[in-house]
């Protein structure tokens, strides 16, 4: 019989595929993704004359539903050809390690990442390069048409690189023997297990909170991008004294940090910390940020000797950008942090950890001495705030357009960002949600003001009403 297949097209994203368990997205779309990408895979490789096995290494997160789509997924690779190596249930990190030094023809995840539990999805390489954007959109059109390769018997094999990827984090320790006392939050995330071997490998003192994987996430959501995920970790950090905390988010490719005195490090100022440290061994190294990165960080990257490179948000996006420049280093607000300096270049929060923390091990002082030496500012939160998908792209035009009309100092790398006097002001659309993101930055209270009206003005033109500046629709 023919194979066809339609997903609902709310689960093709920019970046991966993602929807709600037994509602968009179900164990037949697992096969579908399979069959597509294992034909994906089998093409480019007779397009570039090479014969033999193809492979495709396959992970899966903690999600209750995932054991039920993983083998869907490696049922739909078999039947394009794949040799299916499967590494098990773990960080998405741990997939990307595996797929990088086995040299797999590709690579898939099953996880819902930071979404809420009833939610999964598919995250994909093909070679060592993000699979994302047109290409996933292009996975849908296969289906729909039924373009795939002739059925084939292929084969799968569970493969144990645990140990490995473990090793290979603590190799890359540079803090000497100062023992730290470190607070671990692991949300009950896809990390847990990894991350207990990881402690029990690193020098110093180790608490971890909420460390058995459970997809149900009881304790918290699993996103440390919000700060009401991060009051337990803040908590414990401050009843225990301990040197820092670091939080991960549901399939660990996102870190959240929080100081010894409690206060949380957002992306940019962890970025500040590790750009330096990066920039000690590479002077004039070109750090990347995405657009929504405070100006801080890219000052304090220029006054460290580096050339600040600001780029579109998301994660595939940075990874193809720091393929392009060979940059070393490169952060997300999200928390996503890519080392291509000693590591290979994929957003690991396991990996980002074990580096700040021997870059804290060296200090002279506290974390918090860095963190309150930077220069102050005062900023929004990140805001979201609806706007439908046919019209939020259309909004980031018109608001650009007036803009340049008035002969305003912007940035268009990804939506508007806008440089006065006071500081700036972001106004994009997400490439994943019906939702347009915001965000401004001054040295005063009043200059924050005079931005954020700014940015309304500039709404209401587009006949759209002032976004929530609270912050309770902060988030990745």
């Amino acid at each position: 019989m023919a194979f066809t297949h339609r997903f609902d097209p709310t689960v093709l994203r920019e970046y991966d595929i993602r929807g709600i368990v037994h509602k968009t997205l179900h164990a037949d779309d697992a096969f579908a993704i399979g069959r597509c990408f294992g034909s994906i895979v089998a093409g480019r490789d007779r397009a570039s004359g090479r014969n033999g096995a193809r492979t495709v290494a396959v992970g899966y997160d903690g999600r209750l539903s995932s054991p039920e789509l993983e083998p869907a997924l490696v049922e739909g690779l078999k039947a394009s050809g794949m040799e299916v190596l499967r590494v098990g249930r773990g960080p998405t990190p741990m997939l990307y390690y595996a797929a990088t030094t086995l040299e797999t023809d590709g690579a898939v995840m099953v996880t819902g990442s930071h979404n809420p539990p009833d939610y999964n999805g598919f995250k994909m390489m093909l070679g060592r390069k993000p699979f994302f954007g047109e290409q996933i959109r292009a996975l849908g059109a296969m289906a729909e048409a039924g373009d795939v390769v002739a059925q084939a018997a292929g084969s799968d094999r569970r493969i144990d690189v645990a140990d490995a990827y473990v090793a290979r984090l603590v190799s890359d320790w540079d803090g000497g023997d100062r023992q730290l006392d470190v607070v671990w939050d692991n949300g009950n995330g896809a990390a847990g297990e990894m991350l207990a071997r990881l402690v029990a490998a690193l020098p110093g003192k180790h608490v971890v909170l909420n460390g058995t994987i459970d997809g149900r996430f009881p304790a918290h959501h699993p996103d440390p991008t919000v700060p009401k995920n991060l009051e337990q970790l803040v908590g414990e950090v401050r009843r225990t004294g301990a040197d820092l905390g670091i939080a991960f988010d549901g399939d660990a490719d996102r870190i959240g940090v929080v100081d010894d005195t409690g206060e949380i490090l957002f992306g940019d100022q962890l970025m500040v910390v590790l750009g330096r440290d990066v920039l000690r061994d590479r002077p004039g190294a070109t750090i990347i940020a995405d657009v929504k990165a405070s100006q801080v960080l890219f000052d304090q990257i220029a006054s460290a000797g580096g050339k600040a490179l600001m780029w579109k948000t998301g994660h595939s996006l940075i990874k193809a950008k720091m393929a392009e420049t060979g940059a070393p280093l490169a952060g997300e607000m999200s928390g996503h942090i890519f080392f291509a300096d000693r590591w290979y270049g994929f957003d690991d929060a396991l990996y980002a950890a074990v580096r700040l923390l021997g870059i804290v091990a060296r200090m002279d002082g506290p974390l918090s001495r860095v963190v309150q030496a930077l220069p102050k500012v005062v900023n929004t939160p990140e805001l979201r705030f609806d706007c439908d998908d046919r019209r939020k792209f259309a909004v980031i035009e018109e608001v650009a357009q007036r803009l340049r009309a008035e002969g305003a100092r912007l940035s268009d790398i990804d939506g508007v960002r806008v440089l006065t006097d006071d500081g700036w002001w972001l106004l994009r659309a997400s490439n994943t949600q019906a939702v347009l993101v915001a965000r401004a930055e001054a040295s005063t209270e009043e200059g924050l003001e005079r931005l954020k009206q700014a940015l309304v003005t500039q709404l209401e033109a587009s006949g759209l009403a002032a976004p929530d500046f609270s912050g309770a629709n902060a988030g990745h």
